[in-house]
Parts: C-alpha cells; sequence; structure tokens
C-alpha cells in the first residue's frame, strides 16, 4: 500500500502552549529527531542514534518515546515510564535527549509533532532519523509524504532490512530526493524532500528478539 492517508493540518497537537517539553533548543541547532517506542530501548537503537550524530553532524538527538505506536498492539507496550527509562541507559552523552515530548503534546502521528517542533523551535534544523526497517514500512505510517516534506530525513542500516528498505513504497517515491552519504553531513540544510541512506557496521540486537527472550526468561 502506498498511501496510510493524508494526515490532518494540525497546527497544534494537544495544546503544546499549556506543556513544558522538558529541552531547549537555539535557532541554528542541528537536531535529529529519533522517534519509536523503543520496547525497549537496545544497542542497535544507540547506534542509529550515534551513527546520525556524528554522520550528520548534528548537535543534538532526541530520542522521541512515543506513548503508543498506532501500527503495534498496546498489549505488547510496556509502560512508558520503563522504556523511558530502558533508553536513558543508552542515550549516552550530553548530545542525547530522551524525551516523552509525544506524551506531553498529545501528538498520536509523526507528523503533528514535527509540525509543533517547528513551530516551537523556530531556526531549528530538524531532520527525522530512522533505521532501515522502519523505512521498509514508513507507507504506512499517517502522512507519510508530508513528514518526507517536512523535514530531511537520515536512514540508517539495519541487519536484515537494506533490501526492503532500499526497494520500498517510500524509497521508490522520493528516489528523485535521495542524497549521497558523501552529503550527509550537510543533510539538515538541504531543502525538502531530501533523504540520505548511511551505510556501515551494522548493530544486529532488535526489541523484538529482546521481548521474546525475556518471555523465555
Amino acid at each position: 500500500m502506498w498511501f496510510a492517508g493524508p494526515a490532518r493540518l494540525v497546527p497544534e497537537a494537544g495544546r503544546p502552549s499549556a506543556h513544558r517539553l522538558g529541552f531547549h533548543l537555539e535557532p541554528g541547532m542541528r537536531v535529529g529527531l529519533f522517534g519509536g517506542s523503543f520496547n525497549p530501548a537496545h544497542e542497535g537503537h544507540a547506534h542509529v542514534a550515534e551513527t546520525a550524530l556524528h554522520r550528520l553532524n548534528l548537535d543534538k538527538v532526541i530520542w522521541l518515546v512515543s506513548p503508543q505506536n498506532p501500527l503495534k498492539s498496546s498489549r505488547e507496550t510496556r509502560p512508558l515510564a520503563e522504556r523511558m527509562d530502558e533508553a536513558r541507559r543508552w542515550a549516552r552523552g550530553s548530545s542525547m535527549i530522551v524525551s516523552d515530548a509525544e506524551t506531553r503534546l498529545r501528538s498520536q502521528y509523526t507528523i503533528d509533532t514535527l509540525r509543533v517542533l517547528k513551530a516551537r523551535f523556530p531556526g531549528v534544523k530538524f531532520v527525522w532519523v530512522m533505521g532501515a526497517d522502519s523505512l521498509a514500512t514508513f507507507h504506512r505510517w499517517r502522512g507519510w509524504t508530508q513528514i518526507m516534506r517536512e523535514v530531511p530525513v537520515a536512514v540508517v542500516s539495519r541487519p536484515w532490512a537494506a533490501l526492503k528498505a532500499r526497494s520500498s513504497p517510500a524509497a521508490r517515491r522520493f528516489a528523485f530526493a535521495r542524497r549521497p552519504a558523501s552529503a550527509a553531513a550537510t543533510i539538515a540544510d538541504a531543502d525538502v524532500p531530501a533523504w540520505v541512506y548511511l551505510t556501515g557496521p551494522l548493530n544486529f540486537a532488535s526489541s523484538t528478539a529482546l521481548r521474546a527472550r525475556q518471555t523465555k526468561g
């Protein structure tokens, strides 16, 4: 399926003016937004975040721990506090921020989150960061074509997902906007739509495997 339906044009998600997001960003900063359930967080997530931080020449990477992924069962999702704690274990260093901003904003969809953060922090150069496994199913996200036109996107290679990711509906639809890996350090400055695929050493950790082992244990 190529389209998951357009996102509603919502200027604010959950009245963000009524909330403090727990972090401050200055105009001109280059900031990666790394969203996910992190159910649980693991070294593979850390690998994606750290690869993005260094290869994209970012000032910060914000781990946006979602309250509930619309594409996943709530029965399999651990409480937010537990997932936040796990993410903090792996988000090492002052350049990494673990945030429950989507819960505070009551934002269910990434497109709404992006629009709110862009409005809240004008002048900040945001980049959406995701693993290749997410790109493979990106066309199922609400407003995915709009996301590609809101901010540049960086995709970090993940085990077993490279072929599916690079032949995915999203990759094919926006093939014209793909930049070479050599341009990764300037992707935050690119006019949208623009995305880059980063390859390198692979980390084989996965949340699914971790949950399976913990269930058996």
